[in-house]
């Protein structure tokens, strides 16, 4: 089949490259317009847009995908089908008409759980011990279209959102190659979401991943876990925001460790422990405002953690 593949940063590469390796032809991608990072501002094409350069495709850049130019273009090109892997723009029906098999998404939950843009991070946060990736074909809807395939992915208890969106990235590039097999061949039936078990996976804001060190140690973990490393979990010390990295959330306590309140701090030589609403975690790495992370026993010698010092409250 001709193929157009939309998508922007580094969890769509995979699915770009196995597509490119696949029987069928990757004829152009869409990709969001080159964006201003660093330091400098400087303009930086889409990691989907580099590759694309690499191998000679066509890139397609439009500021809306309801721009009459864009549209035009892809009825020229004329696919037979458009895969999608984390795009980052709604698809009006101008466009969604265009290719006779349809846009088909490659979306990383067991739909119709954590549909939305955050489905990693907020299975991680929900403590889902198992997730996946699926397959389906786009409608108006917020991924609630007909589903082609499936595939099951363990949660470690050491993940976090990147490692776990890198596995399913690369596991994922497969099963997105069966689907445009299967939809080439015939042999798959697209299958109604089913109306029990849905969930919804927004955006993780950065107000939603400060670190509210009076919950269980568990969730505490979890929220860590969940929003690393994006957009970044985070509390406050003397004032200021404070970085956390994933933690130890079952920490081997040193036989004289104090009872800790909430967010209340003991450094040792080799670790920090925190207290939470249950029992002690440690930190491993924490950012202090305008510094690299680094890790937390080398933080604490630096700042010279007080008597009864917390984390946690206003940010001045």
């Amino acid at each position: 089949m001709r193929l157009v593949l939309a998508g922007t940063p580094d969890t769509a590469v995979p699915s770009l490259r196995a597509l490119l390796d696949s029987r069928h032809e990757v004829v152009a991608v869409v990709t969001r317009p080159d964006a201003r990072s660093g330091r400098g501002r400087t303009l930086h094409p889409s990691p989907v847009k580099e590759v694309a350069l690499e191998h000679g495709l066509e890139v397609l850049t439009p500021e809306r995908p309801r721009d009459p130019a864009f549209l035009d273009r892809l009825r020229a090109i004329a696919p037979d089908c458009c895969p999608v892997v984390a795009y980052g723009a709604l698809l009006p029906r101008a466009a969604l008409d265009v290719p006779p098999h349809g846009w088909v998404n490659l979306h990383f939950s067991l739909l119709p759980a954590w549909r939305g843009a955050a489905p990693v991070q907020r299975a991680l946060m929900a403590g889902d011990e198992v997730t996946g990736a699926s397959t389906f074909v786009i409608e108006e809807g917020l991924d609630t279209g007909p589903v082609l395939g499936t595939l099951t992915e363990a949660v470690r208890p050491d993940d976090t959102s990147g490692t776990l969106l890198e596995r399913l990235a690369g596991l994922g590039a497969g099963l997105l190659v069966a689907t445009m097999d299967g939809l080439e061949d015939g042999s798959l039936r697209a299958v109604p979401q089913p109306p029990d078990g849905v969930s919804l996976a927004p955006k993780l804001t950065v107000a939603e991943c400060e670190v509210r060190w009076s919950l269980p140690a568990h969730l505490v973990d979890r929220l860590v876990r969940g929003a690393t490393p994006n957009p970044g979990a985070w509390t406050t010390f003397r004032g200021e925001r404070l970085k956390v990295g994933p933690l130890d959330p079952a920490p081997e306590p040193p036989p004289d460790l104090p009872a800790l309140a909430p967010g209340q701090l003991h450094p040792t030589k080799r670790a920090v422990f925190v207290g939470t609403g249950g029992a002690p975690v440690a930190l491993r790495e924490v950012g202090p405002h305008g510094k690299r992370t680094m890790p937390a026993a080398d933080w604490a010698r630096g700042v010279r953690i007080g008597p009864g010092e917390v984390l946690g409250g206003p940010v001045a």
